[in-house]
């Protein structure tokens, strides 16, 4: 079996609070190999989107470690890109260069950096909209361009923080459908972080469900179904379901026995 490109082992992170620890992730352990597509669920506060700051290197505080292609991650790395739930485009720059922001630190000259510019709004399906401004696009738009400017630097490694959590469910499903088509093309590892079940379903080869505070692995769960995926298939249904259990049980959870109702008044149906 090949090295993962992505560990993590041991991991916990606390924070200081009103003068008190709290403790946000404990022993948080997983490999992800490379090219994998896995999506992290869990409630709000369980620790999701602090893990990708940790591995993106915006925050070095926490115990154990993260490493990537087994070198322990220290600090923000060109092989990691992240794209977050706000587009966070510049208003007064034009889709290129909020591309190119991506760039900044690579050493390419002027005309390979504008090619790439290039090759990545192609990729993202924008190249109509090379000068347009960030208020001229849609949600959908502008989050294509925050994806590109995620992946213009080519990182290995592409970490996604509920990226689509501000768009309404027609354009969330339509961004879905790009993704898959972008890391097709790109052929990227990827990590989402969602609390949308059917997302992480519809997206990923595997699904890290999370415990509440302190963060902490309750399951893994292998995708199996094949793309293109239907979220009207019973299968589909099924993990669903079964992840929705998941995260809203305990381990001693059972389902309450039927309720048989007797002797109800007879209601009169008015014509």
């Amino acid at each position: 079996m090949n090295a993962p490109i992505v560990s993590f082992n041991h991991v916990g992170k606390s924070f200081a609070v009103n003068g008190f620890e709290l403790e946000a992730i404990r022993e948080f352990n997983l490999d992800i190999a490379e090219g994998e597509f896995v999506a992290i669920v869990g409630s709000s506060g369980c620790g999701k989107s602090t893990l990708l700051r940790l591995l993106v290197g915006l925050d070095t505080e926490f115990r154990g470690q993260i490493s990537v292609d087994g070198k322990a991650v220290s600090g923000i790395g060109g092989e990691r890109g992240i794209v977050f739930q706000e587009h966070r485009l510049f208003p007064w720059l034009t889709v290129a260069d909020n591309i190119g922001l991506g760039l900044v630190n690579e050493p390419l000259s002027g005309a390979q950096k504008q090619q790439r510019i290039k090759d990545f709004i192609e990729l993202v399906g924008l190249s109509d909209f090379t000068q347009a401004y960030p208020h001229q696009l849609s949600g959908g738009m502008a989050q294509r361009v925050a994806i590109a400017r995620g992946l213009v630097a080519s990182p290995r490694i592409l970490l996604l923080d509920e990226p689509f959590g501000a768009l309404d469910a027609l354009t969330r499903q339509q961004m879905q459908d790009e993704l898959l088509a972008i890391r097709e093309r790109a052929k990227i590892t990827t990590i989402l972080v969602t609390h949308d079940v059917e997302e992480a379903i519809f997206l990923a080869d595997r699904v890290v469900v999370m415990e509440p505070r302190p963060g902490r692995i309750k399951q893994v769960v292998d995708i199996a179904l094949p793309h293109p995926r239907q979220r009207s298939s019973y299968d589909f249904h099924q993990l669903r379901e079964e992840l929705l259990h998941e995260l809203t049980s305990d381990d001693h959870y059972q389902p309450s026995a039927p309720v048989q109702i007797r002797d109800l008044p007879l209601m009169f149906i008015a014509c």
